[in-house]
């Protein structure tokens, strides 16, 4: 791995500080694949139509997979682009009582207080996560069977990763809010 050098090698946030993204809302979020490769479909010149492929299908399935997975939220509008996709993910307000709320709790010291605290919704629902949370999981859930698929179906590889790091949100506000 090459040497850490802060004045080359800085990042920055690109989320709002301070904001808390498990809070009910609206949010756009877009991701992109990685090298913006054009792995779910074509933009057909002259109809403009978007074609998919049936990765980009795939990707489709998962985003609307989203609410089983955390029932907590609403899968709102959705597009498929050849290397990207966009969609609004409304949180609700209404956390269920007795599920896990916030950050994964993997490596979470085990104590006497919280031992009896469940992991997990229902059903592993989850349930008042991070917007952050939702995404990784949608990524890795489409990476998993994008690579069933190159195995499988003969769908197009990809280099590395299938998308690329992080992802672009905007919450949707009113000018009141």
């Amino acid at each position: 791995m090459p040497d850490y050098h802060p004045n080359i090698h800085h990042r920055k946030s690109i989320r709002l500080k301070g904001y808390d993204y498990s809070k009910a809302g609206l949010y756009f979020i877009t991701t992109c694949v990685q090298n913006r490769a054009c792995l779910f479909g074509e933009i057909r010149i002259g109809t403009p139509q978007m074609i998919l492929t049936a990765a980009g299908e795939m990707i489709a399935k998962w985003y609307y997979e989203l609410e089983n997975k955390y029932p907590g939220i609403r899968c709102r509008e959705m597009v498929v682009m050849p290397n990207h996709f966009h969609c609004i993910i409304e949180i609700m307000d209404d956390h269920q009582q007795d599920a896990h709320v916030g950050a994964p709790l993997r490596g979470r010291p085990v104590d006497t207080c919280t031992i009896d605290v469940p992991q997990y919704g229902p059903d592993n629902k989850k349930f008042g996560v991070p917007m952050g949370e939702m995404v990784d999981w949608f990524k890795t859930m489409t990476t998993n069977e994008y690579i069933r698929g190159v195995k499988n179906q003969g769908w197009k590889r990809f280099d590395g990763k299938l998308w690329q790091r992080n992802y672009w949100e905007h919450i949707i506000r009113t000018k009141a809010s």
